[in-house]
């Protein structure tokens, strides 16, 4: 690894400590002020989830299934005839497969739709140790998950994390992705280049998630209280309070926390390289919601450096409720 990318490490750790010390301390001073609330908030308040929340059960989305792979068990839920193309669907954080819900029943009709949980996610196995979350593994995993599930090749749409393992994976692999479709996540090399003069793009919340235990504490702070906000993460979506409430199942554990944490951590303790000489060939679309509250809009158009064959879709964004 270069020396620029552990210098990049170790600022990214020191920030992610001293953000560290700030929360705690914030944490502190509330546990002071009202130990009784405080209590009733994170201890008291926090609901066991044994039972499945029905609408993850829906059979309108498919059938639930395991596959199990090298190193892990991945757990997915599959719709549409097996004789049809495969269209693999990865989500992002914090999501898991459930966030495909609307795309399952639209795309099931012309597509063998399959909405994975990656590892450390929802129902699939949750390894421990930042070095299990690495992008390479998780490219390993969609090597592995294809021809496991009966096919040489698939319509690959990600979003998010998801996007960027699915950048990687198609870079590695591009005879076994017909097309590509990413959704808000730019190409790993453009965002590593679009840092070095817009820092500021690198989110307090990348950084603070370098630090242990911490991160999932607050994540699971009253009651998964985080989940009652995801309309301002998905402004267009029409959550209901089942909806909430699958995603709080999901995320219910400390254990459920801990893997989608890792993909940070990991990313923070690994590098890999991308050419401009070997351009993605695969036919790409890009889909961005403007304004995205995480990633700069205009990174969408700086990927076709390293995408041959690339077109990019803006959609406006509702950011209040009407």
């Amino acid at each position: 690894m270069s020396v620029k990318f552990y210098i990049q490490s170790a600022v990214s750790k020191l920030i992610g400590f001293f953000l560290a010390c700030l929360i705690s301390l914030a944490i502190v001073v509330q546990f002071i002020k009202g130990p009784i609330q405080f209590i009733k908030l994170n201890v008291l308040k926090l609901k066991k989830r044994n039972v499945m929340p029905p609408c993850l059960n829906d059979p309108s989305l498919g059938n639930h299934d395991f596959v199990h792979l090298e190193d892990v068990r991945l757990h997915y839920v599959a719709s549409g005839d097996e004789g049809k193309p495969l269209m693999l669907f990865l989500h992002g954080f914090p999501e898991f497969w459930y966030s495909w819900r609307y795309q399952i029943r639209e795309f099931r009709k012309d597509y063998r739709v399959v909405a994975v949980d990656m590892r450390g996610y929802g129902d699939s196995d949750k390894p421990k140790g930042k070095e299990n979350y690495v992008v390479q593994k998780l490219s390993g995993d969609i090597k592995q998950l294809i021809p496991a599930l009966g096919y040489k090749k698939c319509f690959l749409v990600a979003h998010d994390w998801g996007g960027a393992v699915a950048w990687n994976f198609t870079s590695n692999y591009p005879e076994m992705v017909e097309k590509l479709v990413i959704c808000n996540c730019p190409h790993p090399a453009t965002f590593a280049k679009y840092l070095r003069t817009h820092f500021s793009q690198i989110k307090k919340y990348m950084m603070f998630f370098q630090i242990p235990m911490l991160p999932e504490f607050l994540l699971g702070m009253n009651d998964c209280a985080s989940f009652d906000r995801m309309e301002e993460w998905f402004p267009n979506n029409k959550l209901t309070s089942d909806d909430i409430e699958a995603y709080k199942y999901t995320f219910s554990t400390k254990e459920s926390r801990t893997g989608p944490v890792n993909y940070y951590r990991a990313a923070f303790n690994s590098e890999v390289r991308y050419s401009r000489k070997n351009k993605i060939s695969v036919p790409t679309l890009v889909i961005w919601g403007d304004p995205d509250k995480a990633l700069n809009t205009e990174m969408a158009e700086l990927c076709r450096e390293y995408v041959e064959d690339m077109k990019v879709k803006i959609g406006l964004r509702r950011l209040t409720k009407p």
